[in-house]
């Protein structure tokens, strides 16, 4: 492994240094973004001064609880002025009034922080101030891990630079830095009792992983399996964190993570012979694709109708059912079809570009629906990727002769 890093190191000692010193300066910047944020969100508040009660309404439609509720989050808001009470769900269930009366107290730093009664503990003051300051400080923490990430994308760039082209180096790294600006422009919100902040992190990471493997299968390089294991932890993750899409959980888990470690075995046994970086790949006949369609068809029915039966709710998307389930419907086509992509790669078929096409298309529309606009970078990669490595296979094929009796 070291023998093959240093054959992939690029010759051009400035472009090097000029590499390094970007990297040196992403982890400044980023260390400086979590020792600020953190000292934000750590300051002591001090003894806030009371500022009088203001009438707030409860905003309903970010509630989504049932039974199996152990604490409920209200929000009640006035304009730009927020407080969040936590009740029991029996407490939660007796709630008839849409009004409360909020105190507001204001720290020495002029934060404004507000409760359902007066003369909070200093407790109450402390853990109120840290969540008014952590969402004020999301930003920074979002470019403090997407800088992280940032360092870690051009690292890759960097020990493995003759490995890539250029057009490869900067397509890899401008979707990375678009993710990075997306991530403080559009912070994303807590769900499901975890933060925005490490949710973003999760997005980062996964649009990290995916553009590599991406660029790996167009390659066609066998390692993208190595990275693609490392997708699929991130995918569950992000699934369980949101408590959503679990078509998409579950093939993950019994195809995904199996397929992956079957196909590096099977594309090691297809090296092209010229170039053993290179993999041999082919592609599909007529009818093989109409069956393919056809059985996409019915996964999509069959496990859309029985998912959208389940009594599973989430908090990330307001309580909007009639959403749930579509995306429920667009989660069961996209798993289909990600099955579908899953055999074609194992097969070394060109067709599953195609369905990388159609994935990217279905995530985007979730995506927009669920409002996860870092993820859409990520879907620009993979539109830009897929028709590259729709052109470098065809290629490939068109100047290769491949066997074609046999799938393995």
């Amino acid at each position: 492994m070291l023998k093959r890093i240093k054959e992939y190191i690029e010759p051009n000692e400035m472009i090097r240094k000029t590499e390094i010193v970007l990297l040196i300066l992403f982890m400044a910047v980023a260390a400086v973004s979590f020792v600020w944020g953190s000292l934000k969100v750590n300051r002591d508040p001090g003894e806030p001064v009371y500022g009088g009660s203001i009438e707030m309404l409860r905003d309903r439609d970010a509630e989504d609880y049932d039974e199996d509720s152990t604490v409920c989050d209200v929000i009640y808001t006035n304009g730009d002025r927020k407080l969040i009470v936590s009740y029991p769900y029996e407490k939660y269930e007796q709630l008839e009034s849409d009004e409360i009366t909020a105190h507001a107290y204001s720290t020495e730093d002029g934060t404004e922080l507000f409760f359902d009664h007066q003369d909070p503990s200093p407790a109450e003051i402390r853990n109120t101030y840290r969540q008014v300051m952590a969402e004020e400080m999301m930003p920074v923490f979002n470019l403090g891990n997407a800088l992280v990430i940032l360092a870690v994308s051009l690292c890759v760039v960097l020990l493995f630079s003759k490995f890539f082209t250029t057009y490869e180096k900067c397509w890899f790294m401008s979707i990375m830095v678009l993710a990075t600006i997306v991530s403080v422009l559009f912070p994303e919100e807590s769900a499901n009792g975890v933060s925005g902040i490490w949710i973003m992190l999760l997005y980062l990471l996964d649009t990290f992983l995916n553009i590599l493997c991406e660029l790996l299968i167009s390659k066609q390089s066998r390692y993208n399996f190595l990275v693609s294991v490392l997708v699929e932890i991130t995918e569950i993750a992000i699934s369980l964190v949101l408590m959503y899409r679990f078509a998409t959980m579950i093939v993950t888990l019994l195809f995904w993570l199996p397929i992956d470690i079957i196909s590096f075995i099977n594309w090691t046994k297809h090296k092209d012979e010229q170039e053993d970086e290179l993999t041999k790949v082919r592609r599909l006949k007529g009818y093989q694709e109409v069956l393919v369609i056809l059985a996409i068809a019915l996964w999509t029915a069959g496990v859309g109708y029985w998912m959208s039966g389940l009594d599973i709710r989430t908090d990330f998307f307001g309580g909007n059912r009639d959403l749930e389930v579509l995306i429920i419907y667009l989660d069961a086509c996209a798993s289909a079809v990600g099955i579908a992509n899953g055999l074609f790669i194992f097969f070394r078929l060109r067709e599953q570009w195609i369905a990388w096409y159609i994935c990217a298309l279905l995530e985007t529309i979730m995506n927009i629906l669920a409002g996860q606009y870092v993820l859409l970078v990520l879907k620009l990669g993979y539109f830009t990727n897929t028709t590259y490595g729709y052109i470098k296979w065809s290629r490939y094929i068109k100047t290769h002769n491949e066997e074609q009796a046999s799938l393995f």
